[in-house]
């Protein structure tokens, strides 16, 4: 047989459209590729969706800085002197060891630094695809049935692309009250203020979920005057309530205004300030507000009902544990499914959606072993179950807490907030979850992640050596103290 015939017989190779370049998207691609796909990525604003551009890369990039001015905060109480202030005498009336030191912030320079590291970011995710022969359109993708999509691209043509699988992974938009809407300037989304040149003078975030706590924080770090608006009794509601509590004290003490129990009601410009109402009449005069209410999916506009994809009440798109919507060929992953609002899990969508997809060995999503991280100053980790969940579900558990103030590591570094605790089976020690509040808790939760995943005990969490000093020596001491001793 000729060559020619041989390449004739040969099967096509599977056709691939992923609709949205984020985690989810652009993971899903290469994992497309390597199967041996031919695959199309379709983005509207750039590779890396929101997540690399106005979401987590940025954000993060904000509070890394932010953190660099916590840090030289506890320069004079470690011997530290800055220029001109004496190490024992601080700044301003009063000042002292272990006093606040505010430093000067170029915030024009920060956010320039903040968009570069995105554009660079996003920039390697391209040149990545590239080199794995992914074909990268710019533009906004619909669906025109379950197995075509149209895209209009960023010059006004359209380019119709025939698919044998589409991924839906279009992301989520920040929530915007009709009573409130930005102008990008004064009254700002999470994705606005890195065009800020300037410190906000004074600043009122609405919303004190982890992504109005993280920009609270950072602000505060920063040295602006922040007041958080929380309509719920405590800071991040969601999250585990020692923790909660302890960040919403460290918060007050840093100087910034928490009005708990309190809800917005909308706000305007006057002048060259704001004005933000309460629900329950008080008015907040301000030079900015953001507001972090929440996100919707990015769901209109795709195509999706009319191909007759499900979505739910809320506007997310259906889909089962391998990503699969209810018809055939499409799939879905990241925030616009409504799953777990995090980069790391729409990227494990993606790879599962495009696994299942093309054939390939699969195993179903399992959120049980997810860690999560609220980059605030202390940092919160948390992974596996939460204390709340294990009160719900009436599970016969043990808890187990230890200060990072007792730390050796900690205390050369002068460390004082945070703890570490796990939550441990009855009878087994199997660890069910943990948190671990204090600085890089992002990386300290790893070791519990993989006790969590992998069902290990508290016995062999505590088996394993750790360096003397560490900050990961207190999850051993942790472990240790939730032995329980067989009965002979």
């Amino acid at each position: 047989m000729s060559t020619a015939s041989q390449e004739a017989d040969r099967p096509a190779a599977p056709r691939v459209v992923v609709v949205g370049g984020g985690p989810g998207g652009y993971e899903a691609a290469l994992v497309a590729r390597r199967l041996g796909a031919e695959v199309t990525v379709v983005e509207r604003a750039g590779l890396g969706g929101a997540a690399v551009l106005t979401d987590v890369v940025p954000s993060k990039t904000l509070i890394a800085t932010a953190e660099w001015m916590t840090i030289a905060d506890r320069a004079p109480e470690l011997g530290i002197r800055l220029d001109g202030i004496a190490a024992a005498g601080g700044v301003g009336p009063g000042a002292g060891v272990g006093s606040l030191v505010r430093h000067s912030i170029d915030l024009g320079a920060v956010n320039a630094r903040v968009k570069a590291l995105a554009a660079a970011q996003s920039a390697d995710i391209r040149g990545r695809l590239d080199r794995e022969g992914v074909r990268t359109v710019l533009g906004h993708g619909r669906l025109d049935g379950p197995s075509r999509v149209v895209v209009t691209t960023a010059d006004g043509g359209q380019e119709t692309l025939d698919a044998d699988v589409v991924l839906v992974a279009t992301g989520a938009t920040p929530r915007v009250l009709p009573e409130a809407v930005p102008d990008g300037e004064r009254i700002l989304t999470w994705t606005q203020v890195y065009d800020l040149q300037e410190l906000p003078e004074k600043l009122v975030v609405v919303g004190s979920g982890v992504t109005g706590a993280e920009f609270a924080g950072a602000y505060t770090s920063l040295g602006a005057d922040v007041t958080l608006v929380s309509s719920r009794d405590r800071v991040l509601p969601g999250e585990d309530a020692d923790a909660a509590q302890l960040l919403e004290d460290v918060f007050r003490t840093r100087g910034m205004t928490v009005l708990s129990r309190s809800r917005a009601a909308g706000a305007r410009r006057v002048g060259d300030h704001v004005e933000v109402t309460l629900s329950d009449g008080r008015a907040i005069e301000a030079s900015h507000v953001l507001f972090a209410v929440g996100s919707v999916p990015t769901s209109g506009g795709l195509g999706l009902e009319e191909a007759g994809v499900r979505l739910t009440p809320s506007g997310h798109v259906e889909v089962d544990k391998v990503s699969r919507t209810n018809v055939r060929g499409i799939y879905a992953a990241g925030d616009v499914t409504g799953v777990l609002p995090l980069a790391s899990v729409a990227a494990t969508q993606g790879r599962i959606a495009m696994s299942h997809a093309l054939g390939d060995a699969v195993k179903p999503l399992s959120l049980r072993g997810v860690s999560a991280n609220i980059f605030t100053a202390p940092e919160i980790a948390t992974v596996g179950l939460s204390e709340a969940r294990l009160a719900e579900r009436g599970a016969e558990y043990t808890v187990s807490t230890l200060p990072l103030s007792r730390n050796p590591r900690a205390k050369m570094l002068g460390v004082r907030d945070g703890f570490i605790k796990i939550f441990a089976a009855v009878g087994s020690g199997t660890v069910l979850g943990a948190v671990v509040v204090g600085p890089r808790a992002s990386e300290s939760i790893f070791p519990l992640t993989l006790a969590v995943t992998h069902r290990l005990t508290v016995d062999q969490v505590a088996e394993a050596s750790t360096v003397y000093p560490s900050m990961s020596g207190t999850i051993g001491e942790v472990a240790r103290m939730l032995h329980q001793r067989t009965a002979d």
